[in-house]
């Protein structure tokens, strides 16, 4: 292998890569882990990794026959990983910080797949579509004031990360669960977004060590998407433009940044207001 300066380790230090940086930094060379190999890191790390029926997760190469991505792991454990893929190897990685989390939605998908297959009912449905975009592109949002999130899913983009920056950079967390938001994350694009889901939690959260708001996160999110809060349809996660997070971009160190609306659109209810009122 290379001397990596385009591998893995390269992104230990960015902006968002956060839950996965000690990982990243693990990796020498420019090439990712092959399967075996990240089914050893996920032993070390996270050994009681399962699927959602409990059966140990581990990495291997993608093999005809499968009855569905879902439905293989959660019969066998077995993750579908490609050899050399980045976008399969980010979501190794997520099986290694987000265990709990990433059971909880295979069991989801199993348990959605056979109440539609009982129903008689077609196709995926909401909720799984829903599940595997969170699973794409998710994040959890942690702050300890209560405004911001509520700013956020209103589309208040200028408010929260200009007006209020200081203050956002001080109380909240943006921790990605999504491994194609990673994937993506190598070359950053405007207009790339994550599904965002928000949680409040008291100051002293934030004095916790990295390991422990990893861990008590997952526990977090795993309980609530298997609760009656459930993520049920796309519309019930809020889309965040990433790079309007302070520190991901160099072009947000300005107010007129944020009004780009290409990028950070406002609410669909906004727009329509505003089109009536032109009209």
């Amino acid at each position: 292998m290379s001397d990596g300066a385009s591998g893995p380790a390269a992104h230990a230090a960015r902006p968002l890569f956060e839950p996965i940086a000690h990982l990243l930094a693990a990796c020498g060379g420019s090439g990712v882990p092959d399967a075996q190999q990240l089914t050893g890191l996920l032993r070390r790390v996270a050994p009681a990794a399962a699927s959602g029926s409990g059966r140990p997760i581990r990495f291997a190469e993608p093999r005809a026959g499968m009855d569905g991505y879902e439905a293989h792991i959660h019969a066998t454990g077995e993750v579908p990983t490609r050899a050399g893929d980045w976008h399969d190897f980010f979501n190794a990685l997520a099986w290694c910080v987000w265990p709990r989390s990433k059971a909880a939605c295979n069991a989801l998908h199993m348990e959605e797949r056979l109440a539609r297959e009982r129903a008689g009912l077609p196709g995926r449905g909401w909720r799984r579509d829903a599940l595997t975009q969170f699973d794409e592109c998710g994040m959890v949002v942690v702050c300890a004031d209560g405004e911001i999130p509520s700013l956020l899913a209103a589309h208040e983009w200028e408010e929260v990360f200009w007006r209020r920056r200081e203050r956002l950079m001080r109380t909240t967390c943006f921790m990605v669960f999504g491994h194609g938001s990673w994937d993506q994350l190598r070359a950053p694009f405007a207009g790339l977004c994550a599904k965002a889901v928000y949680r409040v939690v008291e100051p002293a959260w934030l004095a916790l060590g990295r390991a422990e708001r990893q861990a008590e996160t997952d526990a977090w999110l795993a309980a609530r998407l298997s609760g009656p809060a459930c993520i049920a349809t796309p519309r019930d996660l809020s889309p965040l433009p990433l790079l309007g997070i302070p520190g991901v971009t160099p072009a947000s160190e300005c107010a007129a940044y944020y009004r780009d609306t290409r990028q950070f659109r406002p609410r669909r209810e906004a727009r329509a207001a505003q089109s009536s009122a032109i009209g």
